[in-house]
C-alpha cells in the first residue's frame, strides 16, 4: 500500500466528493431514456449497474479516507503559543481564531456615543458604547494573525504526516 501526506489526503477528499457527485450525475443521465412505443431503448458505454458499482467504490475509499485523516488529525499535535494541540483541536481553535476576529472587527466599528432618534420625543438618549473600540480594532488584528499563524502550522504539519492510502485510482 502506499502513502500519501495528510494535506494531499485532504486534498483528496474534496476530490473525491467531486467524484461522487460526478458519478451521481452519471447515473441520473444514464437512468433512463425517451423511445416510442414498441423500440429497444438503446444502451451506452457504461450501465447503470457499471455505474453504481463505480459509485460504491468511491463512496467506500471516501469513508475509509476520512478515517485515516480523522484518526491523524487526532493523534497528532501542533504547539501554539505554549500549547499542545491535537490537529482537529487545532483545526477548531484556527476557526474560532477567524469567528473571533470577525465580531471584534464589528465591535471595532462601533461610535463610542452616538444619539438615538425615535426614542424619547422630549429628551435626548444616547447609545454609549461600555468598551474601548480601538481596543477591540487591535484585538481583531491579533486574532486575526493568530489565526493566520496556527493555519500554517497546521498546513506544515499536514505535509509532515504521513498515511496508508493508495491513491493510484486517483492521481
Amino acid at each position: 500500500m502506499s502513502h500519501i501526506t495528510l494535506a494531499e489526503a485532504v486534498k483528496l477528499k474534496s476530490i473525491l466528493a467531486k467524484r461522487i457527485h460526478e458519478l451521481e450525475d452519471e447515473m441520473r443521465r444514464i437512468a433512463f431514456t425517451t423511445v416510442e412505443k414498441g423500440e429497444t431503448p438503446k444502451i451506452g458505454p457504461r450501465s447503470v449497474a457499471t455505474v453504481d458499482t463505480e459509485l460504491d467504490d468511491v463512496r467506500s475509499d471516501s469513508r475509509t479516507l476520512d478515517r485515516l485523516v480523522y484518526r491523524a488529525n487526532i493523534d497528532n499535535d501542533i504547539e501554539f503559543q505554549g500549547q499542545k494541540l491535537a490537529i482537529v483541536e487545532a483545526i477548531e481553535l484556527a476557526i474560532q481564531l477567524r469567528a473571533k476576529a470577525r465580531f471584534y472587527k464589528e465591535l471595532s466599528t462601533a461610535e463610542k456615543e452616538e444619539i438615538q432618534y425615535g426614542y424619547a420625543e422630549n429628551t435626548t438618549v444616547y447609545r454609549v458604547a461600555l468598551f474601548n473600540p480601538e481596543e477591540y480594532r487591535t484585538k481583531s488584528l491579533q486574532a486575526e494573525k493568530d489565526a493566520h499563524k496556527l493555519s500554517n502550522l497546521i498546513n506544515a504539519k499536514n505535509y509532515s504526516i504521513t498515511i496508508e492510502f493508495d491513491d493510484g485510482k486517483y492521481f
